[in-house]
C-alpha cells in the first residue's frame, strides 16, 4: 500500500506531451509509485511508497521548464 500522496500546482503545462514530461521526470524519483499530471487542472498527483523531499519533487517539475506552486500533503493508505 502507498502511504502519501502529494499533489503539486504546476503552470505552464498545454498538452499532453507537457504532461508527459512532468510524469516521467517525476516516476524517476526513488519511491515514487504513480503519478497523474492534469494540464486542466494544473495539478500533478504524486502517490508515494514512503516521504519524498518536496525540493526532489519541485526541481523536477522546474527541469522539465514548469512552474511548481503550492504542494497539498495526504497521507492515509492509497490501494
Amino acid at each position: 500500500m502507498d502511504k502519501m500522496k502529494k499533489i503539486i500546482d504546476v503552470t505552464g503545462m498545454h498538452c499532453g506531451h507537457c504532461e508527459k514530461a512532468v510524469e516521467d521526470a517525476i516516476k524517476a524519483i526513488d519511491g515514487v509509485s504513480k503519478v497523474k499530471a492534469d494540464r486542466e487542472k494544473n495539478t500533478v498527483t504524486v502517490t508515494m511508497k514512503k516521504d519524498i523531499d518536496e525540493k526532489l519533487l519541485i526541481e523536477a517539475v522546474e527541469n522539465e521548464g514548469f512552474t511548481p506552486g503550492e504542494i497539498t500533503v495526504k497521507t492515509g493508505l492509497f490501494g
